[in-house]
């Protein structure tokens, strides 16, 4: 056992990796601060979403186009492809670019995630944009710090301060995408997407770790 002190408060707790500590009650835990400049996996995803919604709205353009009659590929089809594209290109795509730098402007342009990994799950919880990396790493410490003969205080703690938080059961995930150059993995249920952030330090760690509990996954990198 490894004992690490931050603002003041000493804890026992074993150091897994450069940035990642398993505490006293069992749950791996590290804090990742997003640059949202430097790290597209978001704007990724909105632009992901996008085209699928719009690939739906194509086909059932098709489909009502082939069940009222006189629908031709090359005319009607074509045409409907054409007004998909400039609004996709001439609205949606800028707007989400002005959005997403809005948004990371109101961050100051990054914000902290913190991560609890358990045998069983992983959450993603988004702390307060004032926090600061150094603020995240003591609020851990602290929160496990106070907790010290009651584990389950630590997970309560940390919830009162997250922003927002989403837990994904090993059992449900379908597929696992590792991005090392992103520092992402993407944990992927049927419905729901949570997204795994990382230090490359502490990267092989995390992804050995989701994969062995994740049997069911289908397993990609790059």
């Amino acid at each position: 056992m490894t004992e690490q002190k931050e603002t003041g408060i000493e804890f026992k707790g074993e150091k897994v990796s450069e940035n990642i500590w398993l505490c006293p009650d069992g749950v791996y835990r590290w804090t990742y601060e997003y640059k949202m400049l430097k790290n597209p996996t978001i704007i990724f995803t909105v632009w992901k979403v996008l085209g699928i919604s719009c690939g739906i709205m194509l086909l059932f353009g098709l489909i009502i186009g082939l069940i009222d009659g006189g629908f031709t590929v090359f005319g009607d089809l074509l045409g409907m492809g054409k007004t998909l594209l400039i609004v996709v290109f001439g609205v949606l795509l800028p707007l989400s670019i002005i959005a997403y730098l809005i948004l990371a402007a109101t961050y100051g342009w990054k914000y902290q995630v913190l991560f609890e990994m358990t045998e069983d799950s992983v959450s993603h919880i988004q702390m307060p944009k004032q926090f600061k990396k150094a603020e995240a790493l003591g609020w851990i410490t602290t929160a496990v710090g106070l907790a010290a003969g009651k584990p389950y205080m630590i997970g309560s703690g940390l919830g009162v301060a997250a922003r927002s938080t989403m837990t994904t059961e090993f059992r449900y995930v379908a597929s696992i995408k590792s991005r090392r150059k992103r520092g992402t993995i993407h944990v992927n249920q049927k419905l729901d997407r949570n997204q795994v952030y990382a230090e490359d330090a502490d990267f092989e760690f995390v992804e050995k770790f989701l994969i062995s509990h994740c049997p069911s996954a289908k397993v990609s990198s790059r």
